[in-house]
């Protein structure tokens, strides 16, 4: 018997495929426009979003971390540009006012 092989063998893997790419970071990306620009948006799956907590731009309410969240860029956007938004929130964007209503006692970051 023969060990085990931990390599995939040759023609079957390619390092750039968007479906290894969609497993390695939990989530598939897709293109969208909004405001005039175009946004990469990529579907984060809850066991990869674990370790930090982020502030939704939608709702201004904190994502804990291990739930499923959209991050958003503009195209031509660089790294400090993406943002992590609840599913729901980004799916109503366009239903948002431009200024996000807070409560008193919400936090000001």
């Amino acid at each position: 018997m023969s060990p085990r092989r931990n390599r995939p063998k040759a023609g079957g893997w390619s390092a750039g495929s968007t479906e290894d790419e969609g497993r390695r970071y939990g989530g598939f990306q897709s293109t969208e426009s909004w405001q005039g620009e175009e946004w990469s948006v990529r579907n984060v799956a809850g066991a990869s979003a674990a370790g930090k907590t982020y502030r939704c731009p939608g709702c201004d309410q904190g994502i804990p971390s291990g739930v499923a969240h959209v991050v958003a860029w503009p195209e031509y956007g660089g790294v400090d540009d993406r943002r992590h938004w609840h599913k729901a929130c980004w799916n109503a964007k366009d239903r948002r006012t431009t200024r996000v209503q807070r409560s008193r006692s919400a936090p000001r970051y």
